[in-house]
């Protein structure tokens, strides 16, 4: 069966950090760019991340840049998505999917997409 499953959301302080996880069933996730994106309650969907799988640099949106890192392990066939310095706007539910391509403006066109992880970023 072919899954993406994100983990690794939660309620985290202004300041913190949290590390999502994309873990992909029925295929190989280093074959695919694979995207990050979240969408906050009244708001649309933003392209967040996206890691390359032709060795391209990553992209990151402008309201992550320097806050963010994108990775991959694919010896355990995931894409990590490690955020730091958390802030309140950062709060949203994050899905990750396979996009067709990694820069701007990060579109979310691929056949496969989890499910979501909510990450809270409050006080």
């Amino acid at each position: 069966q072919v899954q993406l499953v994100e983990s690794g959301g939660g309620l985290v302080q202004p300041g913190g950090s949290l590390r999502l996880s994309c873990k992909a069933s029925g295929f190989t996730l280093e074959d695919y760019a694979i995207g990050w994106f979240r969408q906050a309650p009244g708001k649309e969907r933003d392209g967040v991340s996206c890691s390359s799988n032709s060795g391209g640099s990553p992209y990151y949106a402008d309201s992550v840049k320097g806050r963010f890192i994108i990775s991959r392990d694919n010896a355990k066939n995931t894409v990590i998505l490690q955020m730091n310095s958390l802030k309140p706007e950062d709060t949203a539910v994050y899905y990750c999917a396979v996009v067709t391509r990694c820069w701007y403006p990060l579109t979310w066109d691929g056949p496969f997409w989890g499910q979501g992880t909510q990450v809270t970023v409050s006080s």
